[in-house]
């Protein structure tokens, strides 16, 4: 066997796995087109049972031992009582603060004049506006542009 190139590779080794050769599927599938494998379907409100069973359990243990359960889990264990804390929480926040929504025009008015005024003192006298004041006015604009 010297020269063979096989030399030291034993034939039946005891960690390679032997391949099977696999049946063949049928060559049609069991269940015709729209018939199911279960003709009557799932009962209504199997699904629902256990979650109800579940949460109804949960309230009642909440009920008699609540507050306490939660001071034990909070100092005994913090890392699961903010796991918890955090898995209450909606996983999408969108947060949309806005205050010049909530301003009437009057407000949004003497806003813009405070801020004309604080521009005004830093580029001086020989500065723009950005072109929001009547030409060659000094002034604010006495009314808001329409939004559309």
């Amino acid at each position: 066997m010297a020269g063979d190139g096989d030399e030291g590779t034993p034939t039946n080794h005891p960690k390679r796995k032997t391949r099977r050769k696999l049946s063949k599927a049928p060559e049609k599938n069991v269940w015709k087109p729209g018939q199911s494998g279960n003709p009557k379907g799932r009962p209504k409100g199997v699904r629902n049972k256990f979650g109800e069973a579940f949460l109804e359990a949960i309230h009642n243990d909440f009920q008699e031992h609540g507050e306490a359960a939660i001071i034990k889990a909070r100092t005994e264990k913090p890392v699961e009582y903010l796991k918890v804390c955090a898995s209450l929480l909606p996983k999408d926040v969108n947060i949309n603060v806005n205050p010049l929504e909530e301003m009437t025009n009057d407000q949004l008015l003497e806003r813009i004049r405070a801020l004309d005024a604080e521009i005004s003192g830093i580029i001086g006298e020989g500065g723009t506006d950005g072109g929001t004041s009547a030409p060659g006015s000094d002034e604010p604009p006495t009314q808001l542009p329409s939004v559309h």
